[in-house]
């Protein structure tokens, strides 16, 4: 990237097109506890952009809004209100019925979809995701909403049925676990953050829904469609400092369900101030380092595209991001060559350019931790391969392609979350699974090649370190019917469609012999509808 793009990476606000200008500051004052909109009248935490503004003194950084800083005791009165309408189960939400609560959740989802146009233009200004990919994050969201809803159904409809085993008749049901604390992601504040939200509210748990902290604002538009849509004390939103939040939250011990997307270090440092830590269910998807494995027989046309659009989707900000390239000696150089001229082709800009792969970088110190990561790799024997690589302008960072790296460099270990491309040179095969078996992730990996008997052998070395390995294609997430999850430091439980329904709730059964006196109480109770979880009926 040359020093003039560079340079003018950042627009002045009057060649901002209309449609995607913030015309003033979203000043948020409410939260949600209890069914009520509550105002904030103390301090509030300020919300900036990554997107600078050109102006004649250079440029400015950009305060869009700002969100109230909570104390605890805002937070505690949160809790009381879902441990009051969880009722230890006995609540209206947790004894509503699955057609129930769809309907709730379904009338959300109808309110949410009015709100696209707002949700997508706060997802470019808070962390710079560029107007296609804040669209695909909406409506996916939206989608994964309608999936949840079909899947329950469909599990409601199976658990209708008797089951007669050993002379023991019984009837399984999924029922709720209890008071959920839900806490997003940045990278994916709306559709990771729903994909945890989502299914523990229509499973009948309760929650205290905490906004990720950058990314905040664009519940905003959706909060009044919260205190709207469910009963009062089922969602309640809060904000502020983790520190003054979250851990007087879990040392009440009155969390049942902790649901987290973040770091591995943060996710220990909540869960170990819970007094009772066999009680607390955690469903979390923490970081990764994925691998992508390049063998000489890779088809590199597809390699190549696999592994820019793997590494450099949303500036590599995705924990499925592919994080370190292994390519085989024998074919290094010309895949570095097509990699490279790939990257140059990326076009730099705001989120609403068209076109757009590279955007500004929403964390605060980001450009200088990736600057410090090539640094190293550099004083260790690497070299910036591309042109422009590593350069900055305050948030804005252009890739670095990284080669050649080894295990004495930091960007070998550490997850850059950033377009840091480090491209690690092979001749053994065995090299590249010791790294898979080293690390301390394990969330997926990427193959690239033909030879059915190398591959075969990778396969089964990672299918007990990884929870997902790709074939000839870059790490992800989608289906979203297919699981989610990974090993060691990577995550905990596992998501999808289907497992999320699962997470969020426990399987209880009714039991009896299967004589004729039980089986005459169970009749009467299911003709007369006299118990809401005993029942034969389901949902169309």
């Amino acid at each position: 990237m040359n020093k003039t793009l560079l340079d003018n990476i950042f627009p002045s606000e009057a060649s901002i097109p209309e449609a995607y200008r913030l015309n003033e500051r979203i000043d948020q004052h409410e939260y949600l506890i209890d069914g009520k909109l509550k105002i904030w009248k103390g301090e509030q935490s300020p919300v900036l952009s990554p997107l600078y503004m050109k102006t004649t003194n250079g440029y400015e950084p950009t305060i869009i809004g700002s969100t109230p800083l909570l104390t605890k005791e805002e937070a505690l009165v949160a809790l009381e209100a879902a441990v009051k309408a969880y009722d230890r189960g006995h609540g209206q939400w947790p004894a509503f019925t699955v057609s129930e609560r769809i309907e709730f959740v379904e009338k959300f989802l109808a309110h949410m979809r009015l709100k696209r146009s707002e949700v997508v233009k706060l997802l470019m200004w808070e962390i710079g995701k560029s107007l296609k990919d804040s669209e695909k994050e909406f409506d996916r969201t939206c989608d994964y909403i309608v999936d949840t809803i079909n899947e329950l159904k469909a599990t409601d409809r199976r658990s209708a049925t008797f089951h007669n085993e050993q002379g023991i008749m019984a009837q399984i049901r999924r029922v709720p676990l209890g008071v959920v604390l839900c806490m997003g992601p940045y990278n994916y504040p709306l559709n990771e953050t729903f994909s945890t939200l989502i299914p523990a509210l229509i499973m009948g748990n309760t929650v205290v829904f905490k906004p990720a902290k950058y990314g905040v604002l664009l519940i905003k538009p959706l909060i009044e469609a919260f205190k709207d849509c469910f009963p009062p004390g089922v969602i309640n939103i809060i904000y502020g400092k983790g520190r003054d939040t979250v851990g007087a939250l879990m040392e009440t011990g009155k969390i049942d369900v902790f649901a987290f997307i973040g770091t591995n270090k943060g996710a220990n440092e909540i869960k170990r101030l819970h007094p009772k830590p066999h009680r607390l269910k955690a469903i979390l998807g923490l970081d990764a380092k994925n691998p992508a494995i390049v063998l000489p027989d890779a088809d590199l046309d597809n390699a190549v595209s696999e592994c820019v659009m793997g590494s450099l989707s949303f500036n590599g900000q995705r924990c499925t991001a592919l994080k370190i390239l292994f390519v085989h000696k024998s074919i290094v150089e010309e895949f570095m060559k097509r990699f490279i001229a790939e990257v140059t082709k990326l076009k730099a800009g705001m989120p609403w350019d068209a076109g757009v792969s590279l955007t500004p970088l929403p964390e605060p110190g980001k450009t200088e931790y990736l600057k410090s990561l090539v640094e190293d790799a550099q004083a260790n024997g690497a070299k910036v391969m591309n042109e422009g690589g590593g350069s900055i302008n305050n948030s804005f960072f252009y890739p670095a392609v990284l080669y050649p790296v080894s295990d004495k460099m930091r960007v070998y270990y550490e997850e850059q979350f950033g377009p840091v491309i480090p491209i690690v040179p092979f001749d053994k095969v065995a090299d590249t699974v010791n790294y898979v078996l080293d690390s301390n992730f394990g969330q997926q990996v990427s193959i690239f090649g033909k030879d059915t008997i190398t591959i075969a052998g990778l396969i089964d070395a990672f299918a007990t370190q990884v929870g997902r390995i790709n074939l000839n294609a870059q790490c992800q997430r989608g289906p979203d019917i297919y699981p989610f999850n990974g090993r060691k430091d990577s995550a905990e439980g596992t998501l999808s469609v289907s497992d999320a329904l699962r997470v969020f709730s426990i399987r209880t059964l009714v039991a009896a012999k299967g004589n004729d006196e039980n089986k005459a109480i169970i009749g009467k109770i299911i003709r007369n509808r006299e118990s809401s979880f005993l029942s034969t009926d389901y949902i169309f």
